[in-house]
């Protein structure tokens, strides 16, 4: 059984800095890929960034190239999403998910975490 849990969301002021943590147990991850998704209030999930587990290969949204970074840890199974320079507009629920393709909507994506509250304040 895939768990995905999240962790280190909150509340943080615009030009402020958060790191998200995503602990994946249940699968060997070499062979997948794995994501940063969010939904805002009344919007529809959106595509954040990726990464290959086997080579780290990544891949990021047009807004949060530069500011986002996404890593993984593969002796800790834990992928992490270093948000920098925060926006109000980066306020939303964040889900890390897990799959065999990186693809910017979340179809093919095969598992996914509860999701962590970001909330940005002017």
């Amino acid at each position: 059984q895939v768990q995905l849990v999240e962790s280190g969301g909150g509340l943080v002021q615009v030009g402020g800095s958060l790191r998200l943590s995503c602990a994946a147990s249940g699968r060997t991850l070499s062979s997948y890929v794995m994501g940063w998704f969010r939904q805002a209030p009344g919007k529809e999930r959106e595509f954040v960034a990726a990464i290959r587990w086997s080579g780290a290969s990544t891949y990021y949204a047009d807004s949060v190239k530069g500011r986002f970074t996404i890593s993984r840890d593969n002796a800790k199974n834990t992928l992490y999403l270093q948000m920098n320079s925060l926006k109000p507009e980066d306020t939303a629920v964040y889900y890390c998910a897990l799959g065999t393709i990186v693809v910017v909507t979340t179809t093919s994506w095969e598992y996914w975490g509860q999701g962590t509250q970001v909330t940005v304040s002017s």
